[in-house]
């Protein structure tokens, strides 16, 4: 008997926090708005958390420091985060598009994969159940998102982000190759910054010069990530859709009013992330295995390193001292420090665990 196809949905909402800023402040709609650090007149700290349509145009990205954006955008509405509203609204949705999908996993506050193989016989039922979807999230929640379809989860990724916003893209598995081939090769899922400079060098600057490369040589060059990677361009992906409904991580972070290569006072910022952190961790009965620190200097360049623990915990002393060690191994250069973070992560949940001396 011949397996059926699947039919995979990947949801992304369009510009979230802002799009979210702009539902509650409809004085903002039309106006440039970033969501983010305080700007302080261009001479703020932090970055962008998101920018809307009208602010992306002047060039304002995710990630850009907030002064930037000033610069290039001083007439856009800047608004501080306000997380437990868009993980209130967040959980709205997600609550409707579950109802969608035999198999839903949630990726970060805004977007999900939907398995609809077992409910749609063809391409068109599909298009008719994700438009469903877009109007009931419009109707309940005022709020537009994209939606790319596709024959797994990679095709379905980029294409929600080809037609944005409010978009719908049909990408069926005899067209995959030819969808993704015109495409820059930063599109590809896991090809960051770095990757991708190491492959122009190769003279592969979009998906389908990586597809027609050898793939022996991008192995060698890449290891297992070098496979993955040109499996990737021709449209192969077999990875499931998983339901998961667990905390994957606990993170804090801050930005220094002023960039620092005082230890002491890095150290000790990192004791107040740890102590929020392992607040939560308690907060949620998580025990934790892996700890994981981030630095960020005065030029960008960021960094993060981690470590896998022996034993399961949620103590503060525990994961201070761990955050700590990792960490000083920035601060022997005297190099300023822009940001830190802590990430603790690899959760056993319980509420009788015993934690380790």
């Amino acid at each position: 008997m011949r397996e059926k196809k699947r039919v995979i949905f990947h949801m992304d909402m369009d510009h979230f926090y802002t799009a979210v800023e702009e539902r509650e402040h409809p004085e903002h709609k039309g106006k440039p708005v970033v969501v983010g650090a305080d700007p302080k007149e261009g001479k703020g700290r932090g970055v962008v958390s998101t920018s809307n349509y009208e602010a992306r145009r002047a060039g304002v990205r995710s990630g850009i420091p907030i002064s930037r954006a000033w610069k290039l955008c001083p007439e856009a509405v800047y608004l501080p985060p306000n997380f437990p509203l868009y993980i209130r609204v967040s959980n709205e949705i997600m609550e409707i598009a579950r109802k969608y999908a035999d198999k839903f996993e949630q990726w970060g506050i805004d977007e999900a994969f939907l398995d609809v193989s077992a409910r749609v016989k063809d391409y068109a039922e599909a298009e008719s159940l994700a438009k469903q979807l877009k109007r009931e999230v419009k109707e309940k929640e005022n709020l537009t998102c994209s939606i790319g379809i596709g024959p797994n989860k990679l095709i379905a990724k980029i294409a929600s982000d080809y037609q944005k916003p409010d978009g719908l893209t049909i990408v069926k598995e005899d067209d995959a190759e030819a969808f993704l081939a015109p495409l820059p090769v930063r599109k590809l899922l896991w090809v960051g910054r770095k990757t991708e400079a190491k492959l122009k060098n190769r003279g592969i600057f979009t998906i389908g010069d990586l597809a027609r490369y050898d793939p022996t040589v991008i192995a060698e060059a890449f290891g297992v990530m070098g496979t993955q990677m040109h499996l990737s361009a021709r449209g192969i992906d077999r990875s499931e859709v998983e339901t998961r409904t667990e905390v994957k991580s606990i993170s804090h972070e801050t930005t220094f009013e002023e960039d620092t290569a005082d230890a002491e006072a890095v150290l000790k910022a990192l004791d107040s992330l740890a102590a929020e952190v392992a607040k939560e961790a308690v907060g949620q009965k998580l025990f934790f295995k892996a700890v994981t620190v981030k630095v960020r200097y005065e030029n960008f360049e960021t960094h993060t390193r981690s470590k896998t623990l022996a034993f399961i915990t949620n103590r503060l002393q525990d994961l201070q001292k761990t955050a700590r060690d990792l960490l000083k191994a920035y601060l022997k250069n005297d190099r300023k420090i822009r940001l830190i973070g802590v990430r603790v992560s690899n959760f056993v949940k319980g509420e009788k665990q015993k934690t380790l001396a």
